[in-house]
């Protein structure tokens, strides 16, 4: 519950970021704004603060300002001096007024990551220590695509498609420009160059792992479940596990083939605590049927704080930006040509997830995701989708360039189609968060 509360407050901030744009921009312009809502639907509180009624609604998946003179229910607020009420509508400002009014929204929601990604870096940003190793594989996920395409642990990616790939994260960032395209890795391997490839339809947006290629992983202890094995056996978080029945343990992967041979039976695990050997026996337990043999441990990852100072840290949020920018643009284009799945798309479900996860961690987490959620919503709402902020930009710019408006028909017209979209899009986008969270 506390996930979900947390997961819809930091939604409902990144809402309220949007509106503000769109008020912000018609108070700059004189528009008279009669209502801004945080939500949809039922009212919950309401509070009238001048000629505007703020409010927060029962349904927490959007927002809206209304204006006068847009949309339906302005005659009602009209004054008494129909020539100051025509003076502050917001369909008799000249189109470029307009135009800013609609656009401030979604700019603001791009802009918002330049103002608190440099302070996530300034406070220190949590990252495992690979994401900055050269991209070097330490175990290859038997039968998966990066197993079938010939990849061996040892081997060093050197450019995936012509572009060099120096680090990890590099490599995972390449993932998603090149989805739905054939990938051709350079790769390194015993001091010898040699090129691997995969077709295009085994391209995961998953990044590395998603093929099967992982990162080193020592088999460290990092955490323990208690009343399963290895926690009533004595194993303690920093134990380095070196062999399981004399047979070597190289990495944490290896370690679950291990114990699935042992089909149950007490094993002796050999490892190294504060530089010293032991040897434990333990009986790894099945607690459902055809399930994996566990031993309840979990491995430990190396993590790095990486801090910086103010110049640097918006140097570095700058660029982050544009990172999360472009992976945005190119995700959204890659969906609408097929490269990528339709089950890649995430709904409010999910976002109030990853939310309300990052809420539980740090401020650096929370800012971080907010930012990435944030440029999310502020493209979506670009999309030229009649009944989004692109919507009635694209109506706008129509009418700039042509000197008359979009007719009342076609703009009828084209919001009924837009409202079909957005519906379709949103009961697919529930249906995957309703996947995941049963899957």
């Amino acid at each position: 519950m506390t996930t979900v509360i947390a997961g819809i407050l930091m939604l409902g901030f990144l809402v309220f970021v949007h509106e503000l744009g769109h008020f912000a921009v018609a108070k700059m312009y004189g528009v008279k704004v009669l209502k801004f809502s945080i939500g949809f639907g039922p009212k919950l509180m309401s509070y009238r603060y001048g000629e505007t009624e703020y409010l927060i609604c029962a349904i927490p998946l959007g927002g809206y300002v209304q204006m006068l003179g847009e949309g339906t229910g302005e005659e009602g607020e009209m004054s008494t001096d129909a020539t100051t009420d025509q003076d502050r509508s917001f369909a008799g400002k000249p189109v470029s007024h307009r135009l800013a009014i609609v656009g401030a929204g979604p700019l603001m929601n791009l802009m918002l990551p330049l103002l608190i990604l440099p302070v996530s870096f300034m406070i220190g940003i949590q990252m495992p220590t690979y994401f900055e190793q050269p991209a070097c594989i330490g175990y290859v996920l038997p039968d998966s695509d990066a197993d079938r395409a010939g990849f061996v642990p040892g081997d060093c990616l050197t450019a995936i498609n012509g572009t060099r790939i120096e680090y990890w994260s590099a490599a995972n960032l390449r993932f998603v420009n090149e989805a739905g395209s054939p990938l051709f890795f350079d790769v390194e391997r015993d001091g010898r160059s040699l090129q691997l490839a995969l077709p295009a339809d085994n391209n995961s947006l998953e990044g590395m792992q998603g093929l099967g290629l992982m990162p080193y992983l020592a088999a460290r202890i990092g955490g323990l479940a208690p009343g399963m094995a290895a926690d009533i056996a004595g194993m303690q978080e920093g134990d380095l596990i070196l062999q399981i029945d004399g047979k070597n343990v190289d990495s944490w992967y290896a370690l679950r083939a291990h114990i699935q041979a042992s089909e149950g039976s007490p094993v002796d695990v050999e490892l190294e605590r504060d530089g010293r050997r032991l040897t434990i026996e333990m009986t790894p337990e099945q607690r459902e049927p055809g399930g994996d043999y566990l031993l309840g441990v979990a491995p430990m990852h190396d993590l790095e704080v990486k801090k910086y100072g103010p110049i640097a840290a918006f140097r570095e949020g700058a660029k982050k930006t544009g990172e999360l920018i472009e992976l945005t643009i190119v995700f959204i284009q890659k969906l609408f040509t097929g490269n990528v799945s339709a089950k890649n798309i995430g709904g409010p479900i999910t976002v109030v997830q990853v939310a309300g996860q990052a809420a539980q961690t740090d401020i650096a987490a929370i800012l971080t995701v907010l930012a990435f959620i944030s440029i999310q919503l502020g493209i979506l709402n670009l999309l030229p989708i009649p009944i989004l902020d692109g919507g009635h930009i694209l109506f706008y710019l129509y009418e700039l360039i042509t000197r008359r408006p979009v007719s009342m028909r076609a703009r009828e017209t084209a919001q009924q189609i837009g409202l079909a979209m957005l519906l379709m899009l949103m009961v697919l986008a529930f249906y995957n968060d309703i996947i995941r969270l049963w899957g």
